[in-house]
């Protein structure tokens, strides 16, 4: 089977084509450095020649927030059209547990139009909403971050690791469309502070961190549930803890 990576030389695409390929499958890496660009059309007829399934796990190089609605929006509409012409038969594409309940941050209204412009397509697909990947809790205390502080939100956390997502996709992408989305999730669920506190833990950090009704998460409020799977979701196999030793083991 010819699977197309749209941003396959990503965090997640990169393991994606990895684990598709071990299974048997031509996998290949598309984006801007391959030649390959959704946004502006670039090389991607050519690329869709013979593809059976298209799994788009693309990160917008911009997070102004009408650049980043357009780099979604755009992609995606582009995407669709080539696929119908080039007879693809799933679309796959990695969007964000709880996007449409956070209208604040932009970054997750764009996720929405994105999976609007999906559906649109005609293309028989598949969403699957991740929450926040473990690889990022590093970078969401930093922008968190007033004077020293990590401040976040009243609200749960759910990570999971990029090796249980690309695991996931991976499996998406073999079977049937479900025109419609998946969630998927980490196994261990707790209040945001505690979970980016014991991360920074960790790694030897020692900002304290505290709960903040008024933070912001990229612009969104959080809530109790904003950003935690409402119902049932797929849980991926890797524990923050086994991760966290993971990540100190290199």
């Amino acid at each position: 089977m010819k699977i197309l990576v749209i941003g396959g030389s990503g965090l997640i695409g990169s393991r994606l084509v990895t684990l598709l390929g071990k299974a048997g499958h031509e996998a290949l890496a598309a984006s801007p450095r391959t030649g390959v660009n959704a946004v502006t059309g670039e090389g991607l007829r050519n690329a869709l020649v013979g593809a059976d399934v298209v799994v788009d796990v693309t990160n917008a190089p911009s997070w102004e927030p009408q650049a980043v609605l357009d780099f979604f929006r755009t992609s995606a509409r582009n995407l669709g059209k080539e696929e119908v012409a080039a007879g693809v038969r799933h679309h796959v594409a990695l969007s964000i547990v709880g996007c449409e309940r956070m209208p604040e941050n932009t970054y997750f209204v764009a996720k929405v139009a994105q999976e609007a412009a999906i559906e649109a397509a005609g293309v028989p697909y598949t969403i699957v909403r991740a929450t926040q990947f473990m690889e990022f809790i590093g970078g969401i205390a930093d922008s968190s971050t007033v004077g020293g502080t990590v401040r976040l939100g009243d609200g749960l956390f759910q990570p999971i690791a990029a090796d249980d997502v690309a695991v996931i996709l991976a499996q998406t992408a073999l079977a049937a469309p479900l025109n419609g989305t998946v969630d998927i999730s980490g196994p261990d669920r707790a209040l945001f502070a505690e979970i980016v506190t014991r991360y920074l833990r960790s790694v030897g950090d020692a900002r304290p961190v505290v709960t903040d009704q008024d933070a912001r998460y990229f612009g969104g409020r959080v809530e109790e549930h904003s950003l935690v799977p409402l119902g049932d979701a797929r849980i991926g196999r890797i524990s923050l803890v086994q991760w966290l030793a993971q990540a100190q083991n290199g």
